[in-house]
């Protein structure tokens, strides 16, 4: 029986430093050059799994080459290594340490694979991080000067649409989520980009990745509040944009919203459940091709 392999990968701006476990390491610069180099080193093993974390954008590379090649490569939040670390006992960090921590935990905790974006997806999701450091600054110019200019806004909307024009599969996927009453180009454009499980999962899956699933805190026989927290920040923050406007236009959601506040439930918190609703639906749109019918969604 062939010995299973796990290996963790360190990316930072000019290096990559590779751990393998049970044992083996190496080091190769962050180019076209040392992505090849680690190609080949791991092609010679092969791994069981390769686990990156996410470092705002310098992975990319590396993932999609091994991904390209059939490497089993899963990209994982920064704050899940982070916290094995610490319960492993591992304070100490170090480009090398961090590769060997990444290595122990793809053979602890064996991360899902998921589908990775397609080049398409990485270049709007690009576009869509441009877009939002633009809104942050006008809105900070706007705060100081009373005004902000819109051209900006308007060629990074007409830049989106072009992206989506080009690409059939993502033509349809974006007529199927905006025929739901309360989801625009925002909303559709971020979840495509930023989501690309969408339509894969079933509607708990999604929900614990985005960041909208009730978490226990419990202990003992003491019940904490469920609370959501962790996933990704910039899915939640268009999701309860998307709710907002949901709630009050979309009947199934305004029905839902309703109901919950008549139950006594906090607005914060039926608006929240508003949320987890709204990308269960559109996910389960995803994954059978079915546009919005308002008779087919469960109201419960």
């Amino acid at each position: 029986m062939r010995t299973q392999v796990f290996v963790g990968i360190d990316v930072s701006k000019a290096q990559l430093d590779v751990a393998f476990r049970p044992e083996g390491r190496f080091s190769a610069p962050n180019d076209e050059a040392g992505c090849a180099q680690v190609l080949e080193r791991l092609r010679a093993v092969p791994p069981t799994l390769v686990v990156l974390e996410a470092t705002g954008g310098l992975e990319i590379p590396l993932t999609g080459v091994l991904a390209a090649a059939g490497v089993p490569v899963v990209v994982v939040n920064p704050r899940q290594v982070r916290d094995f670390a610490k319960a492993t006992g591992r304070l100490a960090k170090t480009d090398t340490l961090d590769a060997q921590t990444l290595a122990h935990f793809a053979q602890v905790m064996r991360p899902e694979l998921r589908p990775l974006p397609d080049e398409q997806t990485q270049a709007l999701a690009a576009i869509l991080a441009r877009r939002r450091q633009l809104v942050e600054m006008l809105t900070a110019e706007k705060n100081r000067l009373g005004s902000a200019p819109k051209p900006v806004r308007k060629s990074l909307r007409t830049h989106i649409a072009h992206a989506i024009r080009e690409s059939p599969v993502w033509r349809e996927k974006d007529a199927l989520l905006r025929s739901t009453p309360g989801v625009g180009p925002v909303m559709t454009t971020t979840l495509l980009a930023n989501l690309p499980e969408l339509g894969t999962l079933t509607g708990k899956q999604i929900a614990a990745l985005a960041g909208v699933a009730p978490l226990n805190r419990d202990s003992g026989t003491w019940r904490g509040k469920r609370t959501v927290w962790g996933g990704r920040a910039q899915i939640r923050a268009t999701l309860y944009m998307a709710a907002l406007v949901a709630a009050r236009f979309n009947p199934v959601i305004r029905a839902f919203y309703q109901r919950l506040c008549a139950t006594g439930k906090a607005k914060k918190v039926a608006l929240t459940a508003c949320m987890r609703k709204l990308l269960i639906i559109l996910n389960a749109m995803l994954k059978h091709r079915t546009p919005w019918r308002t008779e087919l969604v469960p109201c419960a």
